[in-house]
């Protein structure tokens, strides 16, 4: 295998984490290796998206709000438009008389991006928020 590029490397785990992470993978189909790579890559985009603010990354902000809140979805649309150089789409989900769900596509610099999960946060009425994270 090391004439292809990769290399083989030993890690020691409790014996019940392997077999919780074997049961997953099996019912994923998923061979071990290819398991570990992609649990690495996306440890090292959560590292770099906390502490490399110069990056560029991808991306789905999602969150759910109340829309009854008074006022919240003109200034939602108003920090979106602030943040317009990272935000590429948005989608906009009626869940029930009262929830709505919002995704919003995010590329660009991740200190931006950051800042605008930070404010749509804030904002009354907003019930929930996760940023979800992908390296170029």
């Amino acid at each position: 295998m090391s004439g292809k590029g990769v290399r083989r490397f030993s890690v020691s785990v409790p014996p019940k984490l392997l077999e919780d992470f074997d049961k997953v993978i099996r019912e994923m189909g998923y061979e071990r290796s290819k398991a570990i790579r992609l649990a690495m890559q996306n440890f090292l985009t959560e590292y770099r998206w906390t502490s490399e603010e110069e990056r560029v990354g991808v991306g789905a902000l999602i969150m759910i709000y109340d829309h009854e809140t008074r006022g919240l979805e003109e200034t939602l649309t108003e920090i979106q438009h602030q943040y317009r150089t990272v935000i590429s789409s948005t989608t906009h989900i009626h869940l029930d008389d009262q929830n709505c769900l919002e995704i919003l596509a995010v590329k660009g610099d991740v200190k931006t991006t950051q800042s605008l999960a930070k404010k749509l946060m804030r904002e009354r009425g907003v019930k929930q928020l996760k940023l979800t994270t992908l390296m170029l």
